[in-house]
């Protein structure tokens, strides 16, 4: 559904409101979104129709009671910079900030218009705020998981194929996000009798060199760890296919596309939450008073047909516990 549709299909909700409270709520306020994605890809359109039917829900509407403006993805990031400082400049009373790379933008240009972030990987690590409990300044949110989360990639890699020893960890060594999930996958890699090699995400060329060298050895496998990996997703995807190379995903999206399996947080539910939060400061409260939060919601996804070409046997344990499955 394009977002103009979406609009026209929630805003009649409004015309049911008391009066009392269309009177109430007649000033519009206004509210900035800052997304990852460029505006064409269908993931980010998914992730700003779920912020604004959560916000419909709590009664805030667009064209009635609340402007949206929207800056979507830039190529680099004096970019970002740039997007953030023309949303900034248009003075929203709260801004709805898509990830780290979005929210640190915003950071370099204000820090006092209150910024409410979706899914950020590592907030205290990243220095994006204080501490989970008390975030400081003008910055709060949902984390999208913690560390240890990492690990249940490499014990579900081997639950779907036994007999890998190696795996490729897909991950972005020059952001802390990276090192700490390559950190833990590392850690837990000796028990499970695999080894560990580190892909950078940060250049396609040399992901292909890496996996093309990588695959010459047999019982591989492949972990995409969560972050930058998600900018890159068409190309992993492909590369596991030509390879032949089982996978785990940290995002549905990844086996919507193509993928063998994700286990992660539920981001269209992040960008919901993400709405609650945007309601409390626009009813004014601090984001220094409102504690960064992680997923309520965790999914595992499986994709059948990829099992097929792969001729791997998907585990009944696994499809027990799968919240979805793509035949």
């Amino acid at each position: 559904m394009r977002r103009r549709d979406f609009i026209a299909a929630f805003g009649g909700a409004a015309a049911a409101w008391p009066l009392g409270l269309r009177a109430q709520q007649s000033r519009a306020r206004r509210i900035g979104v800052f997304m990852t994605q460029p505006a064409e890809d269908a993931e980010g359109q998914s992730r700003v129709m779920a912020f604004l039917q959560a916000l419909q829900k709590l009664g805030w509407i667009e064209g009635r009671n609340i402007q949206i403006d929207i800056r979507w993805g830039a190529a680099d990031l004096d970019s970002y910079i740039r997007l953030a400082s023309e949303l900034v400049a248009l003075e929203p009373e709260v801004i709805l900030s898509a990830t780290s790379t979005t929210t640190m933008a915003l950071q370099k240009v204000t820090r006092t218009v209150p910024i409410v972030f979706a899914m950020v990987l590592d907030p205290v690590g990243g220095g994006v705020v204080e501490s989970l409990a008390r975030p400081g300044g003008n910055v709060t949110g949902f984390m999208q998981f913690e560390y240890s989360l990492s690990g249940k990639w490499l014990e579900l890699l081997k639950q779907i194929a036994p007999g890998v020893t190696r795996a490729a960890v897909f991950r972005d060594p020059n952001i802390t996000t990276g090192i700490g999930q390559f950190a833990v996958i590392q850690a837990l890699a000796p028990p499970l009798g695999v080894e560990v090699i580190p892909v950078s995400v940060r250049d396609s060329a040399g992901m292909e060199r890496a996996v093309a060298s990588f695959a010459r050895i047999s019982n591989g496998g492949m972990i995409v760890t969560g972050g930058q990996s998600a900018i890159a997703r068409d190309q992993i995807i492909a590369l596991a296919a030509r390879y032949r190379l089982p996978a785990v995903y940290p995002y549905r999206f990844f086996v919507e596309g193509g993928g063998l399996v994700s286990y992660g947080p539920d981001l269209l539910d992040q960008f919901r939450q993400a709405a609650t939060y945007v309601d409390r400061v626009l009813k004014g409260e601090r984001p220094v008073d409102l504690p960064v939060q992680a997923p309520t919601k965790y999914q595992t996804v499986v994709n059948l047909r990829t099992a097929k070409a792969l001729g791997l046997d998907m585990p009944a344990s696994v499809l027990a516990r799968a919240d979805e499955v793509i035949e």
